[in-house]
């Protein structure tokens, strides 16, 4: 049973990342991971790559285990 509730959050951590990269590992309180997506995200808009960093965010949020 626990591990559905894990699963289920990792998903919604995952799909918050999607939208806004870091997000995802902020929810699960993985603060430099969520800086560092964030702030990677960032520069990497400047040369319109941001999505790649976007999608790195979300694989991780998701396959985060506790």
């Amino acid at each position: 049973m626990g591990n559905d509730r894990n699963t289920t959050a990792n998903m919604i951590a995952g799909l918050a990342s999607f939208f806004i990269p870091g997000l995802g590992q902020l929810l699960q309180q993985r603060y430099i991971a969520a800086i560092i997506y964030f702030g990677l995200s960032v520069f990497f808009w400047i040369f319109m790559l941001g999505w790649i960093i976007s999608i790195i965010s979300c694989i991780s949020a998701l396959r985060w285990k506790n």
